[in-house]
C-alpha cells in the first residue's frame, strides 16, 4: 500500500490493482486514506458490500463493477484520473489477470481507456456464463426427451437462480452507467474518442442483457416441456386405468349382483348349466364385448402412443 501511494505521487500514467484482505477487518482504515486521496469523496472505496455505481467527479470518476467469478457475483471498485487508474478488490480475482495480460496487446492510450477495458472485460464475465448456462439447459431439454428424473428439475433449478443472479446484478449496473455516460456525452467538451468507447461499452452491455434474459426464457421453456412430457406420461396411465375399468366394472357388477343372497338365485338357480351359463358365460361374454369395443376405438393404439419408453 505505501509502494502504490508513492507512486500515485509520482507516476504520470499509472494503473495499480489493489488486492485487498477478504474478509473485511472492523478496524480497517480506509483504502482512500492509505492511497492518499482523502480530498476526494471516495469513502465507498474498497468497502465491502457496495452498491453498483458510476458517477463522474469533475475530472474523475469512480465505478464500483460487478463480475462473475466462479459463478458467484464479486464487485472491482475503480477510480480513474487523467494520471492513474486505481482498482481494489476482496481477494483475487481471475479478471484482473486477464486486463492486465491484455494491456500489451490493446495498448491502451490513457487511464480512460484502459478503464474501459476494464468494464468490457466485467461484461464478458456476464457473457460467459450467461452462455455456458444457456448451453446446460439445452442440454436438460435434449436429456429430458430421452428419460425424466427428479435431478433434471434440481439442475433447472440452479440455472435459473443463477440467471436470477446474473439479471438483478448487472440491470442495476447498467441503469446507473448509461445515466452517467448519457449525462457525460451530453457534455460538449467529452472527447468524441471517449465518446466512442461509452457507445461501444452500452452496446455491448445491451447484447450481453439479451444474452441473460435468453438464459431466463429457454429455462422457463425448459420447466415447461419437463411439465409437458411428465403430463403425458400421466395421460398414458390414466388411459390405462380408464381401460382395466372399462374391462373390469362389468364384471364386478356380474359378480356382485349374482352374490346376492335373492330367493330366486338361491333356490331357482341350482344347476350346473345354468352356474356356466351365467357365473361364466356371461363374464367371458363382456370381456370379449369389452375388448371389442376397444378396439373398435382405437383405444390400443392411443395407449401404444402414450407409452413413455417409446422414442
Amino acid at each position: 500500500m505505501s509502494e502504490a501511494r508513492e507512486r500515485l505521487a509520482a507516476s504520470r500514467f499509472l494503473f495499480v490493482d489493489l488486492e485487498l484482505s477478504e474478509p473485511a477487518q472492523p478496524d480497517e482504515t480506509p483504502v482512500a486514506r492509505l492511497l492518499g486521496l482523502e480530498a476526494v469523496d471516495l469513502a465507498w472505496f474498497g468497502t465491502e458490500g457496495e452498491a453498483a455505481r458510476a458517477e463522474f467527479l469533475g475530472d474523475s470518476a469512480g465505478f464500483v463493477v460487478p463480475v462473475v467469478e466462479e459463478d458467484q457475483v464479486t464487485h472491482v471498485h475503480a477510480f480513474v484520473t487523467e494520471r492513474y487508474l486505481v482498482t481494489a478488490h476482496r481477494g483475487p480475482i481471475a479478471l484482473m489477470r486477464g486486463v492486465t495480460a491484455r494491456l500489451p496487446s490493446e495498448r491502451p492510450p490513457d487511464t480512460v481507456a484502459t478503464l474501459f477495458l476494464l468494464l468490457q472485460e466485467a461484461l464478458e464475465t456476464f457473457r460467459r456464463s450467461a452462455v455456458r448456462a444457456l448451453l446446460e439447459v439445452e442440454e436438460l431439454e435434449d436429456d429430458m426427451f430421452q428419460r425424466r428424473n427428479p435431478q433434471q428439475v434440481y439442475r433447472l433449478t440452479l440455472l435459473r437462480r443463477r440467471s436470477a443472479l446474473l439479471h438483478h446484478t448487472l440491470l442495476p449496473y447498467l441503469e446507473v452507467t448509461d445515466e452517467a455516460f448519457t449525462r457525460r456525452m451530453m457534455n460538449p467538451r467529452f472527447p468524441e474518442e471517449r465518446q466512442r468507447l461509452a457507445r461501444a461499452f452500452q452496446h455491448s452491455a445491451r447484447l450481453v442483457l439479451k444474452d441473460i434474459e435468453s438464459l431466463q426464457e429457454a429455462g422457463r421453456r425448459a420447466f415447461v416441456s419437463y411439465s409437458t412430457l411428465v403430463s403425458g406420461e400421466q395421460n398414458g396411465v390414466i388411459n390405462r386405468l380408464a381401460i382395466v375399468s372399462v374391462i373390469f366394472l362389468p364384471l364386478s357388477f356380474l359378480t356382485g349382483f349374482f352374490g346376492m343372497n335373492f330367493t330366486y338365485m338361491t333356490d331357482e338357480l341350482e344347476s350346473k348349466i345354468v352356474f356356466w351359463l351365467l357365473a361364466v358365460g356371461l363374464q367371458v361374454a363382456v370381456l370379449c364385448v369389452a375388448l371389442y369395443v376397444l378396439h373398435r376405438t382405437r383405444l390400443w393404439r392411443r395407449l401404444r402412443d402414450d407409452d413413455p419408453e417409446e422414442p
